[in-house]
């Protein structure tokens, strides 16, 4: 089939089976993702493969496999859905005429990895829009939240729970390294205890904070005491310059913690954090987004920023 052939033919419910199919393996899983029969699911598989000249999965009892063909036309599937969805959601944004005020509060060790790409969707979709950021710890920032003084907070969180009031969201979950400089000495050995770490220098983040309580927790549960020897900084551009001038450790997520190690920075030191503070929410007043449209827009681009790219975009 020439590829105007393949144009021409191809639909977005082939689109949405075949990276559906992907993620879920199983027919009737797929027929109850997408709302659809499972005979109309086995009807796109078999037009898929017409269209294509080439089998693009094969069947092991009740499951789906895909071929290394199917594999690539699911991977392409998923570009142009979350491209579609993307416009979709844009038009809807900019069509609103949004031109109102946000205001975030954001704990350090997030906003330099979510907050850009949220950002600058939030901006392409209502230019007119004005937003700010201020940064600081949990316990810090949550009586602005309830005093309406932001407008929503996101935050690590450690033993989640209901608050009153106060909707909040799931917004990712990623681990917390422990990182050196690249010439500290544990950064030479290949195997590292917790006890080797309890009486090093740390930097840490300040007393008090929802954070500094899950560490020392992590630390008990070690049977060691919290460190002696610390530095409280919320800083990470000051605790990157800190861990190469001085032989400290520092816990840092896994997606900068990677990029400064890649640079040559920093290393990552091989203690398992036990899901230290992994999971990222945001918070937000009950009522405010149902009368905000632009608070409203802005958790709708929290939500797609940090999206799995497995995720299966419905339309």
């Amino acid at each position: 089939m020439s590829a105007n052939d393949f144009l021409q033919s191809m639909t977005l419910r082939h689109l949405r089976v075949i990276a559906a199919l992907a993620d879920l393996k199983l027919v009737a899983r797929v027929s109850e993702a997408l709302n659809v029969s499972q005979p109309a699911v086995s009807k796109q598989i078999a037009e898929l493969e017409r269209i294509v000249g080439v089998p693009v999965v094969t069947r092991e009892r009740n499951r789906l496999h895909l071929t290394p063909i199917g594999r690539s036309l699911a991977d392409h599937a998923r570009q142009v859905l979350v491209q579609l969805d993307r416009a979709a959601f844009d038009m809807e944004a900019m069509a609103s005429g949004l031109s109102g005020s946000v205001s975030i509060g954001v704990v350090s060790s997030v906003a330099p990895t979510l907050l850009p790409g949220a950002i600058a969707m939030f901006k392409r979709s209502a230019p007119q829009a004005t937003l700010s950021v201020m940064e600081g710890h949990f316990v810090e920032l949550y009586p602005e939240l309830e005093a309406g003084r932001i407008d929503v907070l996101i935050a690590r969180i450690w033993q989640p729970q209901e608050i009153p009031g106060i909707e909040q969201m799931a917004l990712f979950s990623e681990p917390i390294q422990v990182v050196a400089g690249r010439d500290h000495p544990l950064a030479q050995t290949p195997t590292v205890e917790w006890q080797d770490v309890g009486a090093v220098p740390w930097i840490l983040p300040q007393a008090h904070s929802v954070a500094r309580q899950a560490i020392d927790a992590l630390f008990a549960r070690h049977g060691l005491p919290p460190p002696g020897n610390s530095i409280a900084s919320l800083s990470l551009a000051l605790n990157i310059e800190l861990l190469q001038v001085m032989p400290a450790l520092c816990f840092m997520p896994q997606r900068l913690a990677q990029t400064h190690t890649a640079r040559g920075e920093l290393a990552t030191l091989p203690l398992d954090t036990q899901g230290l503070l992994s999971e990222v929410r945001c918070f937000w007043r009950g009522s405010q987004a149902m009368q905000n449209g632009t608070v409203s827009l802005f958790l709708k681009c929290l939500r797609q920023g940090p999206s799995d790219p497995k995720t299966i975009p419905f339309g």
